[in-house]
């Protein structure tokens, strides 16, 4: 069994998509569809920079959505490769979850741009820049993070974000408690706390406005039922109910991304192999989570005609 997985923000760089859009016309179609339902020049953002625009969150969530989509459907327009066929479930790390229903049928790209640009809008405006922050503790697993997260709090938020594999959890909240939480984390027994370079704390109780935003938003628009079954954020469980993707899109505005328990249940499940669609970023998440399973990861037209063959 296969997944097809799709990363989330940090993935982004000055450059991406360049490359593949001269070699792919379907590539080269995602952006200028992303292009038109923004009403923006975002393809050439990722291309040409400056990067301090593009980490902007509100562009960062829909480009890289746009990269993988990219190729995604240059896997699948040219490389003749079916979803329903290559893979049984799909998944994405936190904005990673538009991506994967993207490429599943349950939203239109166009739809799928500006939830993104929505969502990047929503999370930066509920939060004074400032005032939230987000750290990465190393060698610490999901109940020494909550230990780490409650011990800093004193009053205010600090909460796991991501608990992205067996040796790193993210936690978010107010800067004073992060600024805490990295404080005491090596001598709670974390190997190290990294601040991490964002403009909002993701994946917290601090971002209810952006969640209510969202819920908002995502009423207004029709979800069709995936093609291939999306493995949850929020649950860490598969579904192909349109509803309860609906709420899990609104309700990962503020959870925890359990994407460790994601690639334990779908290993469980019986998924030999996931592929990483548009970066590098999940593969070594999931070798440590899950070490015997095959991981690929499709970035250029090289990797996708190599996969393709293998695929199609």
């Amino acid at each position: 069994m296969r997944a097809f997985l799709f990363p989330g923000q940090g993935s982004q760089s000055v450059g991406m998509g360049k490359a593949l859009a001269e070699a792919s016309a379907a590539a080269r179609d995602v952006f200028g569809e992303v292009d038109e339902a923004l009403g923006q020049h975002l393809f050439r953002l990722m291309s040409e920079g400056p990067d301090e625009e593009l980490k902007l969150t509100e562009n960062a969530q829909p480009a890289i959505m746009a990269n993988a989509l990219a190729v995604y459907r240059s896997l699948t327009q040219e490389g003749g490769v079916s979803l329903e066929k290559a893979a049984h479930f799909v998944a994405g790390h936190s904005l990673g979850e538009y991506s994967a229903l993207a490429a599943a049928g349950s939203f239109d790209l166009a739809t799928t741009a500006m939830l993104l640009k929505l969502r990047g809008q929503a999370m930066q405006r509920a939060v004074p820049v400032g005032e939230g922050a987000m750290a990465a503790l190393l060698g610490a697993d999901l109940d020494l993070a909550q230990r780490i997260a409650a011990t800093a709090a004193e009053g205010e938020v600090c909460e796991v974000a991501n608990d992205n594999d067996p040796s790193q959890v993210v936690i978010s909240g107010h800067t004073g408690a992060i600024d805490r939480a990295i404080e005491v984390a090596k001598e709670m027994g974390a190997k190290r706390a990294i601040a991490l370079p964002v403009s909002a704390p993701f994946h917290c109780s601090l971002m209810q406005p952006a969640a209510d935003a969202m819920a908002e938003a995502l009423g207004k628009v029709e979800i069709a039922a995936p093609a291939v079954p999306l493995f949850a954020n929020v649950t860490a469980a598969a579904t192909a109910d349109p509803d309860a993707i609906r709420d899990q899109l609104v309700q990962q505005v503020t959870g925890m991304v359990r994407w460790r328990e994601s690639i334990a249940n779908m290993a469980a499940a019986g998924v030999e192999e996931f592929v990483e669609l548009g970066g590098k970023v999940l593969g070594p998440m999931v070798k440590r989570i899950a070490p015997d399973a095959k991981v690929i990861s499709v970035v250029t037209i090289e990797d996708i005609e190599a996969i393709a063959k293998e695929l199609a």
